[in-house]
């Protein structure tokens, strides 16, 4: 049976609510970033730079998604007849893509430093660690009662819960430095946070790819989809079927459906039937159908694609 689905996207700010606070967030990470980074350096605790860079490509990601949600509310011109929507997609796409460079990065530079742990100052990493858990839960303590009524700004929550865990994660090392400098802690915990940042990154980036490359909405099936066109009343077969997503959470359909000449007056009722059933059960609005009959199509046995 047909079920309706659910499109999740990824940080995907209401411009109508909750905008003071996720502003409070960015300012937050932003003013973070910077003293993780001073305190990195003069600490040399690369942990702590990872742990900056971190919170640096979340403070980024919604900078990037809050500037595209308003390119995004541009209506259609002549250049962009589709309207500005994937801008969205695109802005996702750039900070995965960053992420992966970052983690390879932090990766590498904690190999290197695995061969010959430097000095590190513990009491610093362990100050700073601890402002950076600090910010961390308030930002979480800020989307946690927006985050119940959204599933976007809920991945901005857990991105903030993740982030404190990392910065826990740096004072442990911090700690352990400063009692009984176990310096080698700090490349490992570098390390470790790298592979969560390239985790989540490889885990995300197939989103934003598979939308571009006009694939199928994920979460959505297709053969369920055209079983279900097959089973209204007047429907022979279709062909040159295309389904995809115009944004993030707006999944379109265009196909060619083959009727039998006697119900070709009835037409207008199919094509109606159609629509209403895709966006009742499968919340599929932006619906073309191009109608033929059994005597006049030339596609036969081509699902998918042009014939």
């Amino acid at each position: 049976m047909p079920h309706d689905h659910t499109h999740h996207g990824h940080v995907h700010l209401d411009p109508e609510s909750g905008d003071r606070r996720v502003a409070i967030a960015i300012w937050a990470n932003g003013l973070l970033t910077i003293a993780q980074i001073i305190g990195g350096i003069l600490s040399g605790s690369l942990a702590l730079v990872a742990d900056a860079l971190h919170n640096l490509s979340d403070m980024m990601s919604l900078v990037i998604a809050f500037a595209a949600r308003k390119i995004a509310r541009k209506p259609a011109d002549a250049d962009m007849s589709f309207g500005y929507g994937r801008i969205e997609i695109v802005a996702a796409l750039i900070n995965y893509t960053t992420l992966i460079l970052v983690g390879l990065y932090l990766v590498y530079e904690g190999m290197m430093r695995l061969i010959e742990p430097p000095e590190v100052t513990g009491w610093l990493v362990v100050l700073i660690g601890g402002v950076a858990l600090l910010i961390d839960t308030l930002t979480a303590l800020l989307t946690y009662t927006m985050q119940k009524d959204s599933i976007n700004i809920r991945a901005m929550f857990l991105h903030n819960l993740s982030d404190a865990l990392a910065s826990v994660a740096v004072i442990i090392g911090g700690l352990l430095i400063m009692f009984y400098d176990i310096r080698i802690v700090d490349p490992i915990i570098t390390i470790l946070i790298a592979g969560y940042i390239l985790w989540l990154a490889f885990a995300e980036i197939g989103g934003p790819i598979r939308t571009l490359m006009l694939g199928s909405p994920d979460g959505l099936d297709n053969v369920e989809v055209i079983d279900a066109i097959r089973a209204i009343d007047g429907v022979e077969s279709l062909h040159h079927v295309h389904l995809w997503q115009m944004q993030e959470q707006t999944a379109a359909l265009d196909c060619h459906i083959v009727i039998n000449p006697d119900d070709w007056s009835r037409g207008p009722q199919i094509r109606n039937a159609i629509k209403t059933h895709l966006a009742r059960h499968f919340s599929i609005k932006h619906v073309t159908l191009e109608l033929e009959t059994s005597d006049e199509t030339r596609c036969t046995g081509t699902l998918y694609g042009d014939c």
